[in-house]
């Protein structure tokens, strides 16, 4: 696993003045002031005097929270470098407030080796933007029939275990992936697909894909096969996450398995309590993903599952993908968007609706993607490493290929305006994102 003493710390100080902490991990939304110190935590207090030649950053009316942890991207690197590299996504991240990322297995040789969990931690530490945790394959080659040597990846950095983009189809083996990872207390992340009622679907299964003449996916794709994981998680005692959970029917299978004592967590992605199945209408290929985008019931119920702690979560599912992936026919076009840099202000949308609050912000980006991966951050308490975000609320700006920093630009958001985004990114005190240049 990576730890803070991988990273460079400068041996500075650096106090954060007057602005609204919240930090959930704590109890505390308040205005206060925070001393760093050798690129860690040092001091929170109403006021506190470090002298005049501690540069300060006057924060008043800016949010200082935890950085936040964006539990499931795809940093495509190794293999399918035109369309994101470990350091443009850790850039991409950087901007988006995002201090520590997870990136999914299904590289170019996949994820299913020590070599190459080592290779993208390597790359992590070169660029020195972001915390990169690895998360290596279910099944070797994610042929879906024999397991990983999970021993072996969790020694070489690996933090979870996923099939993503690929379903474990057979249930056998989903169950021994279960019961494997009793032995390390590993995390098992469920894409969950049933194949033979998703396969040759386009988008969701409803009245908009029957207006565009698209074969659908139908919502029971992902709710049947998050039932089985669920079960077989009951059955064994294996910790599961569920990825990109899309449909109000998986919100209701997920809580109920919560309120049984289950242990199952689950993440959502800001395109799901954003957009809907509309979003497709002229065969947009930019809202063309997998799970789909759902209907207005669904993307209402998600917001509600937010809100009551059914979802865990927010995660990105950050897919980048060039311009010969997606500007073609859309039977042809690849699934996924970029979601990086337009997270936090989505999410700000929900908090200034009033749909949820700040603190679920923090909670659901940074806390618990800290607490479920196990890993540091997700707070802001002296004596943590000083990996922090600085949000304005209130800056306006709107989203433009020439301003982003990812190299693949297949959002569906360009050219939207926001109100809300990151404007300092420290990882352990250093700047990783630096909008206004405050620290120049």
């Amino acid at each position: 696993m990576i730890s803070g003493t991988d990273y460079r710390i400068k041996d500075d100080r650096l106090l954060l003045r007057g602005g609204r902490i919240i930090d959930p991990s704590q109890d505390m939304d308040d205005k206060a002031d925070i001393l760093v110190e050798h690129g860690m935590i040092k001091q929170i207090d109403r006021v506190i005097e470090a002298g005049s030649r501690v540069p300060t950053l006057h924060l008043e009316k800016k949010w200082i929270v935890p950085g936040l942890i964006d539990m499931h991207v795809h940093l495509r690197e190794p293999g399918e470098e035109y369309k994101e590299t470990i350091k443009t996504g850790s850039m991409a991240g950087a901007a988006g407030g995002f201090t520590a990322l997870a990136c999914m297995p299904n590289t170019s040789p996949v994820n299913s080796t020590s070599t190459v969990t080592k290779f993208i931690i390597e790359r992590a530490r070169e660029a020195a933007l972001a915390r990169v945790y690895p998360v290596a394959t279910i099944t070797r080659d994610q042929n879906g029939k024999q397991l990983s040597e999970f021993g072996d990846l969790l020694g070489a950095g690996a933090i979870a275990f996923s099939d993503d983009g690929l379903p474990v189809e057979d249930s056998s083996v989903m169950r021994l992936a279960m019961e494997y990872s009793l032995n390390f207390d590993a995390l098992i992340i469920s894409h969950s697909e049933d194949l033979q009622l998703s396969r040759g679907g386009l988008m969701n299964e409803g009245r908009v894909s029957t207006i565009l003449g698209l074969k659908g996916i139908p919502k029971a794709a992902e709710e049947v096969a998050i039932a089985r994981d669920i079960a077989l998680a009951e059955l064994t005692g294996a910790r599961l996450h569920i990825a990109h959970v899309s449909t109000k029917g998986s919100l209701d299978i997920i809580r109920r398995a919560k309120d049984r004592g289950v242990k199952v967590t689950a993440e959502t992605a800001p395109h799901y309590f954003s957009l809907t199945e509309e979003a497709v209408m002229g065969y947009n290929t930019l809202a063309k993903m997998n799970p789909p985008l759902r209907t207005e019931e669904d993307r209402l119920a998600i917001i509600e599952g937010l809100r009551d702690g059914t979802i865990d979560a927010i995660a990105t599912d950050h897919a980048p993908h060039s311009v010969l992936e997606k500007e073609c026919e859309f039977e042809l076009a690849a699934n996924g968007i970029i979601g990086l840099e337009t997270a936090l202000p989505l999410v700000l949308d929900l908090v200034k609706q009033g749909a949820i609050s700040s603190r679920d912000m923090v909670r659901l980006m940074s806390e618990r993607p800290a607490s479920i991966l196990g890993i540091s951050g997700g707070t802001l308490k002296v004596g943590s490493p000083a990996d922090i975000t600085i949000i304005d609320p209130d800056r306006p700006f709107t989203l433009t290929r020439e301003h982003t920093h990812s190299k693949s630009h297949n959002s569906p958001f360009y050219g939207r305006s926001f109100q809300g985004k990151a404007i300092l990114t420290l990882l352990e005190g250093v700047a990783t994102y630096d909008l206004d240049a405050l620290l120049s």
